[in-house]
């Protein structure tokens, strides 16, 4: 099957069922997940549609067909983002729930394995189409289901108020995700501290060579076990260490020499090793 990634497309979701529609009917690969052929999608990504809504898609890892399991492809969800503040954005985020309650899927202090170059790849392309599509893309911290045991991450619009989302963004999404190419030479860390929206973060990586794998906002310091800090950073392949937004967060006790302790310029700006923004760019998405 050779395939990097699938993209994994919520019937019951609004968004993903929509980008779906622009794509029509890819041609069928090998292989079935409940019935539900795999299809090609573009270069290396696979395209499977799935009944049940994604944050409850618990184990789909297992499901698939052994020979895709064994490539271990990443697993991508196009989905709606919802928020009590009703913010409009466009969000990459990586999956598990870092505290003792898991209200919108997974299990209690039990975290996803990441793909961060691939989450990186996501972000950027879809800054680059945010000015058209009239919302900020941004990162968003480590929260909510399914529990998965492949890399795995969301890539959501959140319309608001609005009915539903706008041509522009439902366009953008169907061209990005077909074409989630990873581009050599990012550094891996994981994040920690700042808000649930991660602008800090989400600035490095457009600017700098950061990709970030887990990122726990400050808010799930509190509570916070060592044994969760430790899967934060073994669920973030390749990370050469943990990138902090204050130094009181740092000092967090859960992860006290877990590792090294890396600093924002350590990454070279990205229009240093390639034409693309350097630190003279627009600025990143808020909270």
């Amino acid at each position: 099957m050779a395939f990097e990634y699938l993209v994994v497309v919520s019937e019951t979701d609004p968004v993903a069922v929509r980008v779906a529609g622009l794509w029509g009917t890819p041609p069928a690969a090998e292989g079935h997940v409940e019935g539900a052929p795999i299809r090609r999608l573009g270069p290396g990504a696979g395209l499977l549609k799935r009944g049940v809504r994604h944050i409850h898609d618990e184990r789909l890892d297992l499901r698939l067909p052994a020979p895709l399991r064994a490539e271990a492809p990443t697993l991508v969800f196009p989905s709606i983002h919802r928020s009590g503040e009703g913010v409009e954005c466009l969000t990459v985020h990586p999956l598990g729930n870092p505290g003792d309650t898991a209200d919108v899927g997974g299990r209690p202090r039990t975290l996803v394995p990441t793909d961060p170059p691939r989450m990186a790849a996501a972000l950027r392309a879809l800054a680059e189409g945010a000015p058209g599509a009239g919302v900020p893309a941004t990162y968003e911290s480590t929260h909510h289901g399914p529990e998965l045991g492949l890399p795995s991450f969301f890539v959501e619009i959140g319309f608001g108020e609005r009915s539903a989302p706008s041509e522009e963004e439902v366009r953008l999404l169907a061209r990005v995700l077909p074409a989630l190419a990873v581009t050599p030479g990012d550094r891996v860390a994981v994040g920690v501290g700042g808000g649930h929206y991660a602008p800090r973060f989400t600035e490095l990586a457009l600017r700098r060579r950061w990709a970030f794998g887990h990122l726990i906002s400050r808010h799930a310091l509190v509570g916070l076990d060592r044994a969760t800090a430790e899967s934060a950073y073994a669920r973030t392949p390749g990370a050469e260490g943990i990138l902090y937004i204050r130094s009181e967060d740092a000092r967090h006790p859960s992860f006290a020499g877990l590792a090294p302790r890396l600093r924002e310029k350590e990454a070279p700006r990205r229009g240093d090793a390639e034409g693309a923004p350097t630190d003279d760019a627009g600025p990143a998405a808020g909270t």
